[in-house]
This record gives C-alpha cells, sequence and structure tokens, in this order.
C-alpha cells in the first residue's frame, strides 16, 4: 500500500534525526474510512516496518469518544485498554498509548513527536503565551495526565475549537509532553514541522555558554571512582549494571553544583520518568575517597527510598552517569537525560523551566501502560556473560576475534584493543550486528605501552563502567634457530608475549581490586592466553616458548598477590589453531615459518607440515576459538582455582 509505504518514510526520517526523537520515542498513524494503522508499543519509529504497525477498526474507535467509562482511574483505564484491545485487528501488536488521539484528528497522516527544541518551550514557563503568539492556528493544551483523559480532553477541545473556527487544527502542542501534526499528505507533515521549528528558533535566544570543569586528572579520578560507584550500584543481588559516562559541557554544566543540578531533578516529559525514572542521585565531593563515601550513603539511601538503583548520576568534575542494566539501556538513559539537559538550556530563553509536578509524576511512575512501555525498551540480559564487561587484546581478528565474538554472545560487552585500527572498527561492527542488549567498542592499542593499557582501561570504564574480565590474548610468533633469529627478532616476542602481559595485569588488577572491595560477593578474572609451547619447550621456537613459559610464572605468581582479592588470573593453553592467521596466512603463518626454518624434517610443503603436526594430537583435530573460549567460562564462572594452567590441547599436552 503506497500510503503505509509513505508513512514508513517518514517514520524512518523522523525516527533516525535525534532533533525529533529520542529513545525510539513518538509515534506516527494513517487511516483511511475503515482502518486505522498505529505504531504499536516496543517498536521504533527509526526501525520500523509495516510489522511495527497495529491495524485498528475506526468503527470500534469511534465509540469510545462518548462512552461513559468509570469514575475510578484504575478501572477507567482497564475499560479503555480493553475497548482499544478489542479494536485492534492485530492482537498481537499492542497499539500505541496515544491511539485515541491520532483518531480525533480527522487527517490520514498523525505524526506525534517530542522534539527536543519543542519541548523546551512546551517544558518552559511560557508555554502557552508564546504557544499563542507563535503559533495563533494551534491548539495547546495544559499538561494532563496521559491516557483517556488527555485523550478526552483533547477530543473536546477539538469540537470547541472546531466550533470557534469551522475547522479542526493540524498542529496540538501538549504541555511537558511534545506536539501532534496532521495532515493529508506527508509532505505537508514535513512543512509544518520545519514551520514549527522555523518559529521557535525566532524566538530563542540562547543566554548562556555551558561553563561546567572537568577535573585536571581526570583519568586518575576515574579509575579511582568509577569501578567503586559501578558496584555499589551492582551488590546485593542488583544485577551487574553498565555505566555510560558523559563528560559534555552540558553534563559538566550542571554537575557543577547543587544549585545547577537542581534545574534538572524534576523530570520534564512522561518519557524522562519512563527511561531515567524521577529521581536522580548528585555527588559533589572534592577529592576520591569522600566521593565514594558520599556515593555510599546516597545511593543505598535512594535504594531504601525507592526500592531500586537510580538510573542517573550527576557527579561534579565527571560529568553525566547512565545506570543500565545493559549497555543497551545506559545508552537511552544517556540520550533522554542529555534531551533533559538540552531542554532546561532551552526553557531559559523561555522564562525557564517548567518541570512535572509531583501528582503528574506519581501517575506516570505507577501508570500499568507506561510501565509496559519501559520493560519492553528496556529488554532483558541473558548469557553466561550477561552484565559482565570484557577486554580482549588482539581482538581483531584470528584467535581474538573468535574469543570476543563467542563472549559477546553470551552476553558481555567487548572492548575489542588492538594495534590494528581498520580491521578492528570493522570487527567491532560485525559484532554490534550481532548484538541483543549488549555492546562492543574498539580501543586502538599498543599493549608493550603501558601508558596505552592505561587509556585502554579508562576508555571501558567510561563506556561500561568496569572491567570484569581481561582476556590478555594479543601475541605474536617469530620461528627460527639459534643462528638464524636475530635479537630483535627475540626483544619483539619478549615483549608482546611477556611484557604486555605484566602491564596489562598491573593496570588492570587495580580497577579490579576496586571492583572487589565495594562487593564481597564479586570476582573478577584476568585470563591470558598462552600455548601449549607454555607447558612443553618446542624446537626452534624458543622466543615464543620462553614467552610463553614466562607468562604461567606470572600467571602464578600473579595470582598468589591477588588472591586476597578475589581476583583470579589464570592461562589458556590451546592447541594448534590451525585456520587462523597466526598458522595459515600465506606470507607469515607459523605453516610457512615452519618450512623455512626446516622445523619439519623431511617436509617440502605446508601441507607436509600441518599433517605433521596433525598427526601429534591425539584427538586428531585443531584447537578452535569455541574450545578455548569454554575454558574461558570455566574459569570465569568456577571460584575455586586460580594460578592455573588449563590446557585445551586434544590431548596433545598433558599435564603432570
Amino acid at each position: 500500500m503506497v500510503e503505509l509505504d509513505s508513512l514508513i518514510a517518514l517514520s524512518h526520517k523522523y525516527g533516525s534525526d535525534p532533533r525529533y526523537v529520542i529513545a525510539g520515542g513518538g509515534n506516527t498513524s494513517y487511516k483511511n474510512k475503515e482502518k486505522m494503522w498505529v505504531k504499536a508499543s516496543g517498536h521504533a519509529l527509526a526501525t520500523i516496518t509495516e510489522e511495527g504497525f497495529a491495524v485498528m477498526d475506526r468503527a470500534r474507535l469511534a465509540p469510545m469518544a462518548t462512552k461513559a467509562y468509570s469514575a475510578d482511574a484504575a478501572e477507567r483505564e482497564q475499560q479503555v485498554k480493553d475497548d482499544l484491545a478489542a479494536a485492534c485487528l492485530t492482537p498481537a501488536r499492542r497499539p500505541s498509548v496515544e491511539t485515541s488521539l491520532h483518531e480525533t484528528m480527522s487527517v490520514r497522516f498523525v505524526v506525534h513527536l517530542h522534539p527536543t527544541l519543542v519541548n523546551g518551550l512546551m517544558c518552559s514557563v511560557k508555554a502557552e503565551e508564546l504557544c499563542h503568539t507563535l503559533f495563533p492556528d494551534a491548539l495547546y493544551v495544559e499538561y494532563t495526565d496521559p491516557g483517556y483523559t488527555l485523550f478526552k480532553k483533547v477530543h473536546d477541545r477539538m469540537a470547541a475549537y472546531n466550533a470557534e473556527r469551522g475547522q479542526e487544527p493540524q498542529v496540538i502542542f501538549l504541555q511537558n509532553h511534545g506536539v501532534f501534526v496532521g495532515a493529508d499528505t506527508t509532505e505537508e507533515v514535513e512543512k509544518i514541522y520545519e514551520d514549527i521549528f522555523e518559529k521557535i528558533l525566532s524566538a530563542y535566544q540562547p543566554n548562556r555558554q555551558a561553563d561546567g570543569s572537568r577535573l585536571t586528572d581526570y583519568q586518575t579520578f576515574t579509575l579511582n571512582t568509577i569501578p567503586a560507584i559501578r558496584q555499589m550500584l551492582s551488590r546485593g543481588g542488583r544485577g551487574l549494571k553498565t555505566l555510560r559516562v558523559t563528560a559534555s559541557d552540558l553534563a559538566l554544566h550542571f554537575a557543577e553544583s547543587a544549585a545547577r543540578f537542581e534545574q534538572v531533578a524534576t523530570p520534564f516529559t512522561p518519557d524522562m520518568i519512563v527511561y531515567c525514572k524521577s529521581q536522580y542521585v548528585y555527588l559533589d565531593a572534592d577529592d576520591a575517597d569522600s566521593l565514594l563515601a558520599q556515593a555510599e550513603d546516597r545511593i543505598e539511601a535512594y535504594v531504601s527510598q525507592r526500592g531500586h538503583t537510580p538510573k542517573v548520576l550527576l557527579i561534579k568534575g565527571i560529568g553525566l552517569v547512565a545506570v543500565g542494566d545493559h549497555a543497551k539501556e545506559a545508552d537511552t538513559i544517556t540520550a533522554v537525560f542529555t534531551d533533559a539537559m538540552q531542554i532546561a538550556c532551552i526553557a531559559e530563553s523561555f522564562g525557564g523551566a517548567h518541570g512535572m509536578k509531583p501528582a503528574w509524576v506519581s501517575f506516570i511512575d505507577n501508570w500499568e501502560v507506561e510501565n509496559y512501555r519501559r520493560r519492553v525498551s528496556s529488554g532483558t540480559s541473558a548469557g553466561r556473560m550477561a552484565g559482565r564487561t570484557a577486554i580482549v587484546t588482539g581482538a581483531a581478528q584470528g584467535f581474538g576475534e573468535g574469543i570476543a565474538r563467542l563472549l559477546m554472545a553470551e552476553g558481555a560487552n567487548i572492548v575489542v584493543a588492538d594495534i590494528n585500527e581498520t580491521v578492528g572498527q570493522q570487527t567491532v561492527a560485525s559484532f554490534n550486528r550481532e548484538a541483543k542488549n549488549n555492546q562492543a567498542i574498539f580501543v586502538k592499542t599498543n599493549v608493550s605501552d603501558i601508558e596505552s593499557i592505561r587509556a585502554l582501561v579508562h576508555e571501558t570504564l567510561m563506556a561500561f563502567g568496569a572491567v570484569d574480565v581481561f582476556v590478555s590474548n594479543a601475541g605474536v610468533l617469530r620461528a627460527g634457530s639459534l643462528d638464524d633469529l636475530t635479537i630483535e627478532q627475540f626483544e619483539f616476542v619478549t615483549r608482546i608475549n611477556y611484557m604486555a602481559y605484566f602491564y596489562c595485569a598491573k593496570v588492570v588488577s587495580k580497577v579490579m581490586k576496586t571492583l572487589t572491595k565495594y562487593d564481597p560477593d564479586y570476582f573478577a578474572d584476568i585470563i591470558q592466553v598462552n600455548s601449549k609451547s607454555g607447558l612443553r619447550g618446542s624446537k626452534a621456537n624458543y622466543a615464543y616458548a620462553g614467552s610463553k613459559f614466562g607468562g604461567i610464572g606470572l600467571t602464578q605468581s600473579f595470582a598468589l598477590e591477588l588472591a586476597p582479592f578475589r581476583i583470579k588470573v589464570n592461562s589458556i593453553c590451546p592447541g594448534n589453531f590451525y585456520d587462523g592467521p597466526l598458522w595459515s596466512d600465506p606470507e607469515n603463518g607459523l605453516f610457512v615459518q615452519y618450512l623455512r626454518a626446516g622445523k619439519v624434517p623431511g617436509a617440502t610443503t605446508v601441507e607436509d607440515v600441518k599433517a605433521y603436526y596433525l598427526a601429534q594430537v591425539p584427538m586428531r583435530k585443531g584447537c578452535t576459538p569455541a574450545d578455548v573460549t569454554k575454558a574461558i567460562l570455566y574459569a570465569i564462572e568456577q571460584t575455586g582455582e586460580t594460578g592455573q594452567a588449563i590446557p585445551v590441547t586434544g590431548g596433545q599436552v598433558m599435564l603432570s
């Protein structure tokens, strides 16, 4: 149907533009004489398809405007919900709560959005006054609890408007809510929205610059505090939280003082309550210890009072901290609260911000419809690694890529740390296409540079709030006899395989100690991807084997030191991954290197070398990333072993 295709295209246009839609909000509809297609709950305009629209029988919707419902609010809302369900021709798709408002406008296309610029006006003290001045032909409706009450008020106001002017309005502004635009063509809808933006911008006069200050030693301060705050929020059976830290000028401005925080401490719109809850935490201590003591008091007081963890923290000098049950939710909270801060700034130009009143907030907090929308939008985390964040070094390709992909499939947030930025970004993009509510990011990292490791860990904390698992996988190999291998090659292998493991453990263990300090039931993991060559010497491969032997020595030593802090340190010792680039690269893979080095007597081809190695494996199979990931998951899930070197070699090398 052409009209439905036009509606979908219009939905995508506005849904993918953050000036109009935040966190998948808003709804759209098209109607003919018999039916209406309206966005169903839980679908985002940016990606909606025909299956995302509930189809409504207009003959059953029409009587709702004049039907006498119960005077009891809860009973009335249930009756309205039942009538909407009865009018829905697609029972599996729950129609938008604003369906009746779409029906009230007789035009074919209706688009309801919450643009930041519009809500800067609608959430201001002068909303009604300026609305009448700028938009004399629009209908302005003061804030009313959504659902039937709002629908009935808009319906009656529309009737009065029609009686007075002989036509219905094309624009309906809702205080502290948003705007409805209706027209018979999508082109006209777009033109009306352009006109709305133009007129508001003509009256908008920014009167301040964001001027919050960022802490001088920002990296050190966040490394010392963000992991602790994450664990305060996660402990006590609350589930591992994902934190997203935003140090924008806007966030730092409203975190600068308690007075500025108060300007955004009251929700402006129902969406803000749905996604961010209705109360937020402000922290403003000057040093790390004081900040964490303050956080302990305020977070626990919040949980005691509200029965759930806060979704938003503003921290002086750090910025906005969004607290999600998973990365997707943390993203949504960040977007919605950033939108609220922008609304507060715009509203200053229109007489100051006008937040929602306590009774309005209470209604949204307890309204079943919004609780349903909150549940649908939030989703759930699943998998053996749900809630955890794992850094995997050398994960752009090969063995590391396979491990990272499989950990992500188990629900982990993944940080791909690699020197190869081009391939790493491609890997992360492919991970995120398969992600559920978790996410992957890429951080360009040189594991042989400790400052690069510190930056890696800091970026991980900004994105996810913690490092629960660190997989030290990056490794190199240079084979050759004592006569052939150069000193430079030997030092290169040692630096990447041995020294880098020390750098990684040194930096990440400090963060992990902070995590375990604030949660007595929490364990963290450092896991080195070692090799069977770390368990048994390897002819003409002494640089690699020596670095791996040394790695197991580090693992055992780190494990003894970190055990009191509930940080487990283990090595996984894979057999040969024949299909990965380490072995199969046609120019510099191990098969080629070993052939050149004469490591396999009598071998004249790469296939001869491969057959030689496969024959040494009792199970006659190479090791795969899936095999190693199973061992990694075991190491993470158990709490009784540390300092182990776990062989995954198909029986080729056994512990004695």
